[in-house]
């Protein structure tokens, strides 16, 4: 898990990063940006899911946690697609 930035990168944001474009269906993966509060569960760190939608500027995730499909609201600033 990620716990601090390197010391040059402290509170810098990425812009490329905070206003990326998915689609529905595309697999992304979830990376907190220690920047910002983050707004998710940290047990989601690191966790893989598939884009099922969009609610204003931040993106509905879904993805399984253990055997539950669950679904989250997360700012595109803590996504990377998977490619």
């Amino acid at each position: 898990m990620i716990k601090r930035k390197q010391l040059r990168q402290h509170g810098k944001i990425r812009l490329s990063h905070y206003f990326q474009k998915f689609k529905e269906g595309d697999k992304v993966t979830v990376i907190r940006e220690l920047a910002v509060q983050p707004k998710f569960p940290k047990q989601i760190q690191g966790r893989s899911g598939k884009i099922i939608g969009k609610r204003g500027t931040y993106y509905i995730i879904k993805m399984n946690d253990l055997n539950k499909e669950k679904t989250y609201i997360i700012h595109p600033l803590h996504l990377r697609k998977i490619k």
